[in-house]
């Protein structure tokens, strides 16, 4: 079927995650699959209000469960959140390139998240854990602003329990009850296990955390190009055609929204580009 055009799907389930965070899982069109790739995305729309880009949360192997975490934001996003169980709303998609899974085979992985950021490196996750004897020693680290931002608590504790996995958490601001780590991601990455010359990074979140997350994984070995970076700006048509993505030469939309960070880090040190 062709990605460009929208279809009307349904609402299976909807999770409130956080304060500002949901999330929704859709039915696909009666005896259709939806395949899609770790780090693809859909455009939602919100009938009556706008659409946009929302990267897929699901897991990869499961093609009749369509799942997008989204942060209410503005008012496209918050309309998707007062949708319930039952409730249409528009799809196009997939779109986007992948996380490069396959350049990780025989290789340390290690994974780092900052607040939303989690959800769109969700699928390569569970890609990485299938697969888990093809790869090397493999790191999560994710970070957030206080304990109840956290996303996929339950989930992240399943991970936790796998135990073949360096998984870290931590908050900038704990609370009475936290007993985790505090701190930002970045102070964490020298503690982790892997070895950097061998390994491949996947980073999604704030611009500015990637950056400096790069640049602590350089300065232990790791190589620019293979660390790669989510970058969900300003996408708008999702084709290509309106510019508003525009990065340089680049179309975020087309091109994106999974970099290399060699190819990118020139054009994200601009100003204002």
């Amino acid at each position: 079927m062709n990605p460009s055009l929208p279809r009307a799907l349904r609402v299976r389930r909807f999770v409130r995650d956080t304060v500002d965070t949901f999330t929704l899982s859709l039915d696909p069109e009666a005896g259709a699959e939806f395949r899609f790739a770790p780090g693809q995305f859909n455009m939602l729309y919100a009938f009556g209000t706008g659409e946009v880009p929302i990267s897929i949360s699901g897991d990869p192997s499961r093609s009749g469960d369509l799942v997008h975490t989204i942060r209410a934001v503005g008012p496209v996003t918050r309309a998707l959140g007062r949708l319930r169980r039952g409730s249409s709303l528009g799809v196009r998609g997939p779109f986007g390139t992948a996380w490069p899974l396959e350049s990780a085979r025989a290789r340390d992985v290690v994974v780092v998240a900052g607040g939303i950021g989690l959800a769109p490196l969700r699928p390569a996750l569970y890609e990485l854990f299938r697969r888990r004897s093809e790869f090397g020693r493999m790191a999560l680290v994710y970070g957030a602003r206080t304990p109840i931002d956290l996303l996929y608590q339950k989930e992240l504790e399943r991970w936790r329990a796998r135990g073949d996995t360096e998984l870290l958490v931590t908050v900038d601001r704990g609370d009475p009850d936290w007993r985790g780590e505090t701190g930002v991601v970045t102070k964490y990455l020298p503690r982790l296990g892997i070895d950097p010359v061998n390994a491949v990074g996947f980073l999604c979140g704030p611009e500015a955390m990637m950056r400096f997350a790069v640049r602590e994984l350089e300065q232990r070995g790791m190589s620019r190009a293979n660390v790669f970076v989510s970058l969900e700006r300003n996408m708008k048509c999702a084709i290509a055609q309106c510019g508003h993505c525009q990065l340089g030469p680049t179309l975020i939309c087309r091109d994106g929204a999974v970099y290399s960070y060699e190819r990118v880090a020139p054009l994200l040190a601009v100003r204002e580009l």
